[in-house]
């Protein structure tokens, strides 16, 4: 997107059909939908770029659609996140939160890195085990750092019921994980 075309003139391009203003719609949000996905199915790159060409499949085909009642990117994650829940009801996989753990990989011996991965895998598991309703708040919230209101308009879902989502999972995960206390 040029500095001088808006995201409204950007719109209006791709609806009349240019395919550079599709081009530039793709660069301006391709690294956001993969993150989304790469992030929801676990670090399955394959799976993330499936995904991320669906989504803009998807855009192209639908950007008459778009009426601006809520943020290109609010629309644009709403649509990932459909892609993703769609995608795992054919695959049922889950998401990795390994990228959380790589801070601690380079400081550490291979004891504590191969303990390190160990943990990742059990938290990864537990994240997977909750319900879609409770895993899809705590994604948005700790991979793509969404406000409360952004996952709210993402999820079509009030603020109230992503703060009482992201409360429910987190105490299902801290159950689920409590044997792990002291070493995260």
């Amino acid at each position: 997107m040029t500095e001088k075309m808006t995201e409204q003139d950007l719109l209006a391009e791709c609806r009349n059909g240019s395919r550079r203003a599709f081009e530039s719609l793709f660069l301006a949000h391709q690294k956001r939908v993969f993150s989304v996905a790469l992030h929801f199915f676990g670090g399955n790159r394959e799976a993330a770029e499936d995904v991320t060409q669906q989504v803009f499949l998807k855009i192209f085909n639908k950007v008459t659609d778009f009426r601006g009642q809520s943020e290109l990117t609010t629309w644009i994650y709403r649509m990932t996140v459909n892609c993703c829940i769609d995608e795992q009801r054919k695959t049922r996989r889950f998401f990795s939160i390994e990228s959380y753990f790589t801070e601690f990989r380079a400081k550490k011996t291979p004891d504590e890195r191969f303990e390190r991965r160990e943990i990742a895998d059990e938290v990864q598991k537990a994240i997977g085990e909750l319900k879609e309703k409770f895993r899809l708040p705590i994604l948005l919230k700790y991979s793509e750092d969404l406000s409360y209101e952004e996952i709210a308009k993402v999820l079509d879902c009030s603020i109230g019921t992503v703060s009482s989502r992201l409360n429910r999972g987190h105490k299902m995960l801290a159950q689920k994980l409590k044997h792990l206390k002291g070493k995260i």
